[in-house]
């Protein structure tokens, strides 16, 4: 087993990339984009290709995963698929156990927005809080759908426990939308 001070000090899309190997499954660079996507992206971030390709290349460089190529189907051409090694289980593993705990760092724009509402005209400001509740309620509802496409595959037990948090998440994020605008009425109707 890799102890704490042996595992690298590999950047956070490093452990993610790693982490998408670890569920055992040898996974091309475009699939590590899709399932970052699906749930990686509903509450952390997605990387983007050009990110894991790099990635790729680290964790295969530092022994962490393999990679080889697969013979093309009618009309595509090879592509490369990697798998975590053992070394790359262990490390990721120790990561998970032991890496300090990063605080979720909050950047929200509509709030900023808010906060310099005496600069905007409340119709504008009612917008911006309008359309964070419909972007809230469309990634709610993406979320529901990936807990529902996750299946009962066992692997995924706890990528489908996020899942349902960010469902949660976005879920108080429109309603948090709904109570502002009910503010910001309330606030007209003072002045």
């Amino acid at each position: 087993m890799v102890d704490r001070e042996s595992v690298p000090g590999l950047p956070a899309t490093s452990w993610a990339v790693l982490g998408l190997l670890s569920h055992g499954r040898e996974l091309s660079g475009y699939d590590v984009k899709k399932w970052s996507d699906r749930s990686l992206g509903l509450f952390y971030w997605s990387p983007s290709f050009s990110q894991i390709y790099s990635e790729l290349k680290r964790l295969e460089n530092s022994g962490y995963a393999t990679s080889r190529l697969v013979a093309p189907e009618a009309g595509t051409r090879d592509k490369r698929v990697y798998r975590i090694t053992d070394e790359g289980l262990d490390a990721v593993r120790t990561w998970a156990r032991t890496a300090p705990l990063d605080p979720p760092v909050l950047k929200h724009g509509p709030m900023l927005r808010l906060w310099l509402g005496h600069l905007l005209e409340p119709e504008r400001m009612r917008e911006i809080l309008a359309a964070h509740r419909e972007y809230a309620e469309r990634m709610r509802q993406r979320a529901e759908a990936d807990v529902a496409d996750a299946g009962a595959d066992e692997a995924w037990a706890y990528p489908r426990l996020t899942l349902a948090w960010a469902e949660r998440y976005y879920t108080a994020e429109r309603d948090l939308a709904d109570a502002m605008l009910a503010d910001i009425e309330e606030l007209e109707g003072e002045r």
